[in-house]
């Protein structure tokens, strides 16, 4: 007997979109301290979106990613933008 799997939603072009990205921003910053460690210089970047979804109703998220995350992050994003520059 085949154990069920749960099956993520596919989207297409068809897909009604529900949320819609608002303001996307982000700033550089750097841990300089913690309270185990007491210089970390640690850099980061700290992303803060907003967020509305369907009924209009916007929410704050926000997020933090190393450097390296970051750049892999502004890739994605640069090839979205170039296939939606296609459609």
């Amino acid at each position: 007997m085949e154990a069920s799997r749960s099956q993520e939603p596919i989207l297409d072009a068809k897909s009604q979109v529900t949320n819609q990205l608002v303001d996307f921003q982000w700033k550089l910053g750097m841990a300089v301290s913690s309270d185990s460690c007491r210089s970390l210089k640690y850099p980061y970047v700290a992303v803060m979106l907003k967020v509305a979804d369907h009924s209009g109703q916007v929410k704050n998220k926000s997020f933090e990613m190393t450097i390296p995350q970051f750049q892999n992050f502004y890739r994605q994003f640069k090839d979205i933008a170039a296939i939606i520059e296609t459609v």
